[in-house]
């Protein structure tokens, strides 16, 4: 088995990436990054920037499977809808590339990279950072945050398919 999984941490002004590599031992970073979109235009230029860029990088980077975090609950309820429509937009882009898509909450990703779901930013990238044998921990944070999402997917889906029950929310 090697699987490329490309990890997504959804948002509007800064979208995250990371594209691991799985042989169902081993971890390897093959790249991570941001989509960044100017502030101050309109939403729906942001939003289809975000779908150009997005389909570009999955055309270049071709994975196997996409892993994209969940929206957790924010206090903002206007920020939590905006990222919300760009989530929408990766999820779009995901389906037009054709590629089995898994969506994770932050709990999940916590839990599936140390064990505790309720684990601060800081133990997730220090952890992860070990584990994909990084000199230091991706910046900035969505970057981060996208790999550990793809980590999460390469555990999540091995052990799925060691029970036999893989399957992707399409």
């Amino acid at each position: 088995m090697n699987l490329r999984v490309l990890g997504i941490d959804p948002g509007t002004a800064i979208l995250g990436f990371g594209l691991v590599s799985y042989d169902g031992y081993d971890y390897e970073c093959l790249e991570h990054g941001v989509i960044r979109t100017p502030a101050g235009i309109p939403l729906s230029d942001r939003l289809l920037m975000i779908h150009e860029q997005l389909t570009a990088l999955m055309d270049r980077l071709r994975p196997d499977h996409v892993g994209v975090e969940e929206l957790f609950f924010s206090r903002n309820a206007k920020t939590a809808l905006v990222v919300g429509h760009a989530r929408g937009v990766v999820l779009l882009s995901v389906r037009q590339q054709g590629l089995p898509l898994f969506e994770y909450t932050p709990m999940q990703v916590k839990q599936a990279l140390v064990g505790y779901g309720g684990a601060d930013k800081t133990q997730i990238q220090d952890f992860m950072t070990m584990l994909l044998r990084l000199d230091e921990t991706p910046r900035p944070d969505d970057a981060a945050d996208a790999l550990a999402v793809a980590i999460c997917h390469c555990n999540s889906y091995r052990l799925n398919e060691l029970a036999g029950m893989t399957r992707s929310t399409t």
